[in-house]
């Protein structure tokens, strides 16, 4: 491979993310539940159950205040809830509200297309080599895994 753009693996990582991203937020967009890419990537963190603000961040990679301001914004809108951490009465967690569950919902048939379309592109042999090899990558690079 030539040394382009095309030889970064993180940019070869991204790409298909940010196409997947895309068909997803656009499905969910429209059946009518907005939500701002940024958003999007801050609710997607958040553990099945539940996430303390600074979890959110570090796993966002965004300031603790950036993301208190985003968790207000999807809270607004519906999306989350913040509830008692039940390990530590003084914490908070950030949960998926029934609003953001039927935005999940939503996404998930755009999700499995793209998969689909993924896999038969590659062939099931390749798709699942890659699903493998990224899932033993997430065990490196996730420490929120």
């Amino acid at each position: 491979m030539s040394d382009g753009p095309g030889a970064n693996l993180g940019l070869l990582l991204f790409i298909p993310y940010r196409a997947m991203e895309s068909a997803v937020l656009e499905e969910v967009r429209r059946q009518g539940f907005e939500m701002p890419i940024n958003q999007a990537r801050v609710f997607q963190r958040i553990g099945p159950a539940g996430s303390r603000l600074g979890e959110l961040a570090e796993a966002s990679q965004v300031s603790k205040q950036t993301i208190g301001s985003i968790v207000d914004q999807l809270e607004s809108a519906g999306y989350v809830e913040r509830v008692p951490d039940p390990d530590d009465a003084r914490a908070r967690l950030v949960v998926v509200a029934e609003r953001g569950r039927q935005a999940i919902e939503a996404g998930l048939p755009v999700l499995h297309q793209v998969e689909a379309r993924w896999r038969e592109h590659l062939g099931v042999a390749k798709y699942e080599q890659l699903r493998r090899i990224l899932a033993d990558l997430v065990e490196i690079t996730d420490p929120f895994a």
